[in-house]
């Protein structure tokens, strides 16, 4: 198997002929809003270009998994960092099949795109000859979290590969602790940004939270979600200092955009 990243939460796992495509961003640099203008500095997203071997690898693309995308159905609400115009018309101009949360399927829908799965909370499905689980996320601490519209996050079982979870837009639950504990991943994939509105608590984990999720993790864990959007606040240097004082830099990759990962 091999991980290749992207940008932000956006990268491609690699299995044989299979390029599945994760929560694709798409766009140029500054295509979509500002996602905080006060509690950070207002610059539109993505706040860099995609490295310059992502064409190559976007061309293989075979199936697509997008863990969260919409909120009360209103378009204008939609998760572009995980779902941008460029992804949308990505996948429908190849009508490339989507797995996402079973109430995301039918508003993905509506704009044409070939949503082959949908997923409920804690449901196992047969996935390219092996299992694709969908485990809950909560997007955010205390109210936002019901603003944000929750998620999923993705537990792949592939045919003679690595196991691989994939946290999605979550902060530390029973949940996550539950996928970490039970179905025992071979690698897993944070998302370490710790994004936040101009109002309510932080989006994702802390960095608190995410060395809890790296010791919980049976194996090693990629970080992702940072150095991309305008209200991320924590970037691979900071999350790498993190992890050092913490005695777990042998556990965790943090890749650059553009870099692969084999496992």
């Amino acid at each position: 198997m091999k991980i290749h990243h992207l940008r932000s939460a956006t990268f491609i796992i690699e299995s044989g002929e299979k390029f599945i495509l994760i929560d694709p961003m798409l766009g140029k640099k500054g295509s979509l809003p500002p996602f905080s203008v006060i509690k950070a500095k207002a610059t539109k997203n993505p706040t860099v270009e995609m490295p310059s071997n992502a064409d190559e690898l976007l061309n293989k693309v075979t199936h697509t998994l997008i863990t969260h995308s919409q909120t009360f159905g209103i378009k204008a609400l939609q998760h572009g960092d995980h779902l941008d115009p460029a992804g949308e018309a990505f996948l429908t101009d190849r009508n490339i099949p989507v797995a996402t949360p079973a109430k995301d399927k039918a508003y993905l829908e509506k704009y044409g795109l070939t949503v082959k799965w949908g997923i409920e909370d804690w449901q196992t499905i047969d996935f390219l000859g092996g299992k694709l689980t969908a485990v809950p996320a909560l997007h955010g601490h205390g109210w936002i979290h019901k603003v944000m519209a929750n998620g999923v996050g993705f537990f792949l079982e592939l045919p003679n590969e690595p196991s691989i979870y994939i946290s999605g837009d979550t902060v530390l639950t029973d949940d996550v602790r539950r996928a970490l504990n039970e179905l025992k991943p071979d690698i897993t994939v944070v998302a370490a940004g710790r994004a936040r509105m101009d109002v309510g608590q932080p989006l994702l984990m802390s960095i608190d939270e995410v060395l809890e999720f790296v010791r919980l993790s049976p194996n090693k864990v990629i970080a992702n979600h940072m150095e991309a959007l305008n209200h991320c606040a924590v970037t691979r240097p900071i999350l790498k200092e993190a992890i050092g004082k913490n005695g777990l830099s042998d556990k965790v990759l943090i890749p650059a955009d553009g870099e692969t990962l084999e496992f």
